[in-house]
């Protein structure tokens, strides 16, 4: 590659603030890529989570519970990824309802969910392995939850912060769960993942420019959640929760998982073959 005969690298992310906000450095053109010119394309995380076995993209955001399917193509970055701290309140997944329900309760009706490769999926059949599911687009299970078309749902993004404002009842938190169960270690959601095949000079130096852009906009806060806002479904003229909920996914963890988000990384999906839902135990393998 020179300057005059560019490479482009592919960036898959979900159409959400938290993600705006951590690629907004490389987008706005803030960090200088030399002869590297990103493409982002923007897909809800289910799309991603089904599409990535054809190794379309160069770097795709994956929920950690898809990437443990996909490591004979995908190799994990260290960064990006979705991670809240230990007992933090809110990081969700949240499992709500139109009626209050104990989680005894709530084990024993349907339960909407965002996808069946999704974290939160795998997090939920830990917590109750026989409960009753329907898959549904993730926007559209908060107002089948109020409409009483499902008893309860579990929500990710936006939803997590403004679902009291229709009126129903949060039933858990299962980032507050995960962290019970595992002496305090944060949930790992979502992750940036990038191709297998790719040359591993290409790989480190696509993975510091991506680690970059977060720092950039952490360094630049407001000019990052400006240009972030205006994917802040539902927040759009809420610009205080919707710097909570990049606060939420977007912070120090997201720029290195370090050593207690790898570990949880490995335990969650360790879990997950051990419970049933992963078929095999997964090879995880981390790109610095």
């Amino acid at each position: 590659m020179s300057q005059d005969n560019p490479m482009t690298i592919t960036v898959a992310h979900s159409p959400d603030s938290d993600d705006a906000f951590m690629h907004y450095g490389l987008s706005a053109h803030k960090v200088e890529a030399g002869n590297l010119e990103f493409r982002h394309v923007l897909r809800d995380i289910e799309t991603l989570n089904r599409t990535a076995s054809g190794g379309e993209y160069e770097v795709t955001a994956l929920s950690i519970h898809a990437y443990a399917r996909l490591t004979d193509k995908y190799a994990l970055l260290n960064h990006g990824g979705s991670m809240g701290e230990p007992g933090q309140s809110g990081y969700g997944p949240r499992l709500v309802s139109r009626n209050p329900l104990s989680p005894d309760e709530a084990r024993k009706v349907k339960i909407a969910i965002p996808g069946k490769l999704t974290s939160a999926y795998l997090v939920l059949k830990l917590w109750e392995p026989n409960c009753e599911t329907v898959e549904v687009p993730f926007d559209q299970i908060l107002p089948m939850v109020v409409s009483g078309e499902v008893e309860a749902g579990l929500l990710i993004h936006e939803g997590q912060l403004t679902f009291g404002d229709s009126g129903t009842h949060m039933t858990l938190d299962f980032g507050q769960w995960w962290g019970e169960q595992t002496g305090g270690l944060p949930l790992p959601l979502g992750g940036n993942a990038i191709r297998r095949d790719l040359d591993p000079e290409l790989q480190k130096r696509v993975s510091h420019l991506l680690r970059e852009s977060i720092a950039y906009s952490l360094d630049h806060r407001d000019e990052a959640l400006d240009f972030a806002m205006q994917f802040a479904r539902g927040l759009e003229t809420d610009r205080d929760r919707a710097n909570e909920f990049v606060g939420m996914y977007v912070n120090q963890r997201t720029l290195d998982y370090g050593e207690e988000g790898r570990r949880s990384i490995r335990l969650f999906l360790e879990r997950g073959f051990e419970a049933g839902v992963l078929p095999t135990k997964p090879d995880i393998e981390f790109v610095n």
